[in-house]
């Protein structure tokens, strides 16, 4: 029998606690996927040393817990000036390399952004470098999950790449590497036409690999509480659970007490669908 849907619901810890105080905190709720960045404060990755990182990893294995990391979407994977290229490069290089010391499970990464007048070329370059990181995991054995992004205000000069269902294509038609999968966003789907259904209907669930979970209103980027926007989370895992999925889903929104206790609610939906994992 596969896992509990409850023990499938893990929480975005993000820049929200230090990553061992996260950990005790996921241990003491029975949480058992989360993810985190390592760009700043106490989590940023120039301060694990060895010692931390063995800490970090002894926390998971005596808990049961799945660590993935989760880059930030402000650095541009998209990026083609002079040094700042290269930087992009070594960012992502990095992140791979943390996930070996921290035996992460996967990356969360992102298609990078641009201005408009840019758009192909920055496209383009995205690709190229989603493409080196896809070969680098792929020599390390580190997984990478392409997240599709939210849409910017109709008037936005700054846009993300990977948000419309066709971009999506495009990155997934192009990025043929068995370390590079998908993570479904659902709230940044519903801010497209062919919302959620529309990229469950192309992209089926073959590469994905993390559902991650907000409620949202469906006219701009929202992480709400589940039940406060209007995703149908009944319909949702009535889809997903009965097309065969049996990865995590990892709640982004609040507090990290809010994100616990979503987790009572997520599953209370699923039950009242009638979905089996749930019961």
């Amino acid at each position: 029998m596969g896992k509990s849907l409850k023990d499938r619901i893990g929480v975005d810890i993000g820049r929200r606690a230090k990553l061992e105080d996260g950990l005790k905190w996921a241990a003491e709720n029975d949480i058992h996927y989360i993810d985190i960045q390592l760009d700043a404060g106490e989590n940023a990755m120039e301060t694990f040393d060895d010692a931390r990182c063995e800490t970090v990893k002894a926390l998971c294995r005596e808990n049961g817990i799945h660590l993935g990391l989760h880059t930030l979407s402000g650095v541009n994977m998209a990026e083609y000036s002079n040094f700042f290229r290269q930087a992009a490069d070594d960012y992502i290089r990095a992140y791979i390399d943390m996930a070996l010391r921290l035996d992460a499970e996967w990356i969360v990464v992102h298609a990078g952004f641009h201005f408009t007048a840019d758009y192909e070329m920055r496209k383009q370059t995205g690709l190229e470098r989603l493409q080196r990181a896809s070969e680098y995991a792929e020599d390390k054995g580190v997984h990478l999950l392409l997240e599709n992004m939210n849409r910017e205000p109709e008037d936005a000069e700054v846009n993300y790449l990977g948000h419309t269902l066709e971009e999506c294509v495009f990155y997934f038609d192009n990025l043929k590497s068995p370390n590079l999968h998908w993570t479904f966003t659902i709230n940044h789907a519903t801010l497209v036409p062919e919302g959620i259904d529309g990229f469950l209907d192309t992209f089926g669930i073959e590469r994905m690999r993390e559902v991650r979970v907000a409620d949202n209103l469906g006219d701009k980027e929202h992480h709400m509480y589940p039940g406060e926007g209007s995703i149908d989370f009944r319909a949702l895992f009535t889809r997903i659970e009965g097309m065969g999925y049996t990865g995590h889903y990892t709640n982004g929104f609040g507090t990290l007490e809010d994100m616990a206790r979503g987790r009572d609610y997520l599953v209370a939906e699923a039950k009242a669908a009638g979905v089996p994992s749930a019961q």
